[in-house]
């Protein structure tokens, strides 16, 4: 959607919301319904001068239908393959968008790891220009990413995670508190497994919100955990030469 197209979508939830019709508006702007209804039509055109007009209206300003348009902005639910190789080009940057994914605050960043008040604010910078945070005053921001967001499945966040990752994650034990390992393997009917997929989306969706709610916590309550899950038709490569295919007997 076009950000003209956007403006009148957010111009005519207002108008909805205050219950004023066509007639009404054109009647206020001292024209015909029908020149109202082209404005707001497909392929219409509306001068800032007309949104002003507008505005006096709806009794809001153009800066306060801005931020309606903002909030109402679609948000990412993937990067871009260029957008996802420029934040693992930079250990620090991965850190960050990672850090920013999980709604740490800056303090807390600044905190954990070694990094200064100058690199925070130059990675965040970095961040709002990706489209993955909307960087704010005081170094606070709002995340543009949605619930659903993921990294590509076999783009460059998750080949690094492949590469430079897994190795040293899988190496634990999992044997420590409020830590677990499970491998299980079994035949599912696809819609069957789908319904498991968004089970686990779920338990994903509440780490996320717990992780959320104990920010609230003093550092010394609190312990970092990382929940990796996956779920793909897959047989282990040193057992496929054991597997029969099907219709085939020995």
């Amino acid at each position: 959607m076009s950000s003209t197209h956007a403006l009148l979508a957010v111009i005519k939830a207002e108008l909805k919301a205050q219950s004023i019709s066509y007639g009404q508006l054109a009647q206020a702007l001292d024209l015909s319904e029908s020149s109202v209804k082209r404005m707001f039509a497909a392929g219409g055109e509306m001068p800032l001068s007309r949104v002003d007009e507008i505005c006096r209206v709806l009794r809001c300003d153009f800066a306060e239908l801005s931020r309606r348009l903002v909030a109402a902005a679609p948000l990412r639910k993937e990067l871009t393959l260029a957008q996802e190789r420029a934040v693992v080009a930079d250990d620090k940057l991965l850190l960050m968008a990672i850090c920013c994914l999980s709604q740490w605050t800056v303090e807390q960043i600044s905190a954990h790891y070694r990094l200064d008040e100058a690199e925070v604010t130059k990675y965040l910078v970095q961040l709002d220009r990706l489209g993955i945070i909307e960087l704010r005053p005081l170094n606070r921001y709002k995340l543009q990413v949605a619930k659903t967001f993921r990294w590509r499945p076999q783009g460059p966040v998750m080949q690094y995670f492949r590469e430079e990752v897994m190795q040293d994650f899988y190496a634990g034990g999992f044997d420590g508190e409020g830590e677990l390992l499970m491998l299980v393997h079994g035949q599912l009917a696809p819609s069957k497994a789908r319904e498991l997929n968004e089970r686990l989306q779920r338990v994903a969706e509440d780490f996320a919100r717990q992780h959320l709610l104990d920010q609230k916590l003093p550092d010394a309550e609190k312990r970092q955990y990382t929940l990796l899950m996956g779920m793909r038709g897959w047989l282990f490569e040193r057992f496929q030469h054991l597997q029969r295919r099907p219709g085939v007997r020995a």
